[in-house]
């Protein structure tokens, strides 16, 4: 065999695996993407079926995400395109985050299950971001791919949100759901007249958490192409905006509700930027008016005092659920003023069950800083910031505008409550930002990028 024809041989055979490679990164992380809807009902399952591995059955994202990064650091090495990435100051920001949970691993000698736990809660969403970040940073073909796995996605959770009005409030038990794995449903203050659904998350929190990047999607998608809309995606965006809307009223989080007006009300207002004049001013205001004073005239009806209130004197749980919001705030301020190094990684959510003090606080930075001190919460203020920062700036396109606003929706959710604390919601929404903020003018070293069309 000549020497050039053994080279062109041995470029077509390194081409070939490398090929592979990113072929098999791009199935793991599309995988979590597509399975993450489904996360709960799947492993109360198979937790309840095999119980013996439950708890590598709750890990299987992990446990993916850390095999997609090893075959990551893999590929970027072949490519030599780490020295390109470490010229981007989100993948420090996100290293140095990561690197601050592991040093605090080791100072804070917590029980190992807290610990596990806790940086599985702190780290999956950042990890999962990073990892399809420099994933289509090097192959951005896959792109589509990721679009179209996330509208499945969402297509599964409110449509089976709105299938629950139909279905027994205890359908989920047939899959496992109970006392010892998750409520098929909750009551408002234990009132039977309103019931809350999860759809297939994990709460109805989460499930109106997510409705709001639903109806984001929605709204941003309808304003960038009405012109443009045939009767097929017509009748998509409908489905999508009546299941979101439908999945958002009946999960009863207040958090997601206020969350989803400052979103909604943002994509409008971004896209009708420059475009408002006095006479529409003049129609808000009035609009405000009469909606405060249906407001104000229906306080006292069964609904407001159950859904909004938390506080029906006559139906009401002997706990008052805002009394014990804010209880979880303050304490939750004082501890972050008192600890600036943090309690641990561990130390609060429900990884803190494993340890002898187990501890809620009601609000994402104040979690952060429980855990990580001050350094933890500059470190994740930066990072968010960033994110939302690059998505503003990529607001002509409706997906960015999406992600942008809804991320505004979910920053007011966390104010309430632990958002990020979710997998469901904390992976999808980080994965798609990083779709978003991946796909670009600058890739990181020389990928097979015509290949990898045809693959995805």
């Amino acid at each position: 065999m000549s020497i050039p024809l053994l080279a062109h041989f041995r470029y077509n055979e390194c081409s070939m695996k490398n090929l592979r490679l990113h072929h098999a990164i791009g199935w793991v992380l599309l995988l979590i993407m597509g399975l993450i809807v489904i996360h709960a009902p799947l492993t109360v399952f198979l937790g309840t079926q095999l119980p013996q591995i439950s708890d590598a059955i709750k890990a299987w994202k992990e446990l993916l995400m850390l095999l997609a990064l090893l075959l990551l650091t893999v590929d970027y090495a072949r490519r030599k395109a780490w020295r390109t990435a470490f010229k981007d100051k989100l993948v420090w920001l996100i290293g140095g985050y990561a690197t601050l949970h592991l040093v605090l691993v080791a100072v804070y000698r917590l029980p190992v299950n807290a610990m596990i736990a806790g940086l599985m809660i702190d780290l999956r969403y950042i990890a999962y971001f990073i990892l399809v970040y420099l994933f289509l940073k090097a192959y951005p073909a896959y792109k589509d791919s990721f679009l179209r796995i996330a509208m499945t996605g969402a297509t599964i959770v409110v449509g089976f949100a709105v299938l629950q009005l139909v279905l027994p409030h205890n359908f989920l038990a047939y899959f496992g759901y109970g006392d010892t794995t998750i409520q098929p449903y909750i009551t408002i203050d234990k009132n039977p007249a309103f019931v809350r659904e999860n759809s297939t998350l994990r709460g109805p929190n989460p499930l109106g958490a997510y409705a709001v990047m639903v109806l984001c999607g929605a709204a941003a998608y309808w304003i960038a192409r009405r012109e443009k809309l045939n009767d097929n995606t017509r009748t998509k965006l409908l489905f999508f905006a009546a299941a979101g809307t439908i999945s958002l009223v009946v999960s009863y989080a207040r958090s997601a509700w206020l969350g989803a007006v400052v979103a909604l009300i943002a994509v409008f207002a971004i896209k009708n930027r420059g475009k408002i004049t006095w006479r529409r001013t003049g129609y808000i205001a009035v609009a405000t008016v009469i909606i405060g004073a249906l407001a104000y005239g229906t306080r006292n009806t069964s609904f407001v005092q159950n859904a909004f209130i938390h506080d029906n004197p006559t139906t009401g749980a002997s706990v008052d659920s805002n009394a014990q919001h804010l209880d979880s705030v303050t304490a939750g301020i004082a501890s972050m003023l008192a600890h600036p190094f943090g309690q641990g990684v561990g130390s609060t959510g429900s990884a803190s069950l494993f340890t002898d003090n187990p501890t809620v606080v009601e609000n994402q930075f104040l979690f952060v800083a429980h855990e990580t001190g001050w350094l933890g919460f500059v470190l994740f203020i930066a990072i968010t910031w960033v994110v939302l920062a690059r998505l503003w700036r990529k607001r002509t396109d409706w997906m960015a505008l999406a992600a942008f606003c809804s991320g505004l929706g979910l920053i007011v959710v966390g104010m309430l409550l632990p958002v990020w604390a979710d997998d469901t919601v904390s992976i999808v929404w980080w994965g798609l930002a990083a779709v978003i903020l991946a796909v670009g003018k600058e890739t990181y070293g020389k990928a097979t990028d015509k290949k990898a069309k045809r693959t995805t």
